[in-house]
């Protein structure tokens, strides 16, 4: 089995997780079977390592704030004849330690090692702090 890996992505125009939820909640942004993709122009060259159990941690105004694991890839074109990748995704999103984040283009591969781990179940209940104010606790270690 190949070794696992991560992607980040930015989550651009959303300001939070729960406007995150709601855009994968259209139509638009789900696969013909209702689950939930996002459409990228490349295809990952490591995607082996993807589908061996790796997820995709979302970047919401420069935090990670969220992840999501990798289910499949398929391809995917808009009429156009460009061959994207849909990355198809499991649904619901599952709370990280915020983990601030420069701005990037695209996608990023993300080691194991350096995901930051998932929120505790005690800490899941706790109303989201804002974006911003996350993103700036982050900064200075406080989470």
């Amino acid at each position: 089995m190949a070794n696992m890996l991560h992607l980040q992505k930015l989550s651009v125009g959303t300001d939070g997780i729960d406007d995150l939820s709601a855009w994968q909640d259209q139509r638009r942004a789900q696969t013909p079977d209702g689950l939930p993709r996002h459409v990228t122009r490349m295809w990952p060259k490591r995607a082996d390592e993807l589908l061996a159990g790796g997820s995709i941690f979302w970047v919401i105004k420069g935090t990670i704030l969220c992840r999501q694991r990798i289910l499949r890839l398929d391809a995917h074109d808009r009429g156009d004849g460009i061959r994207r990748c849909a990355i198809v995704l499991e649904p619901g999103l599952v709370p990280v330690a915020p983990t601030r984040r420069r701005a990037f283009q695209g996608w990023r591969y993300l080691a194991p090692g350096d995901a930051p781990p998932d929120l505790t179940a005690a800490r899941q209940g706790e109303d989201a702090l804002p974006a911003e104010l996350s993103a700036a606790l982050a900064e200075i270690g406080v989470l």
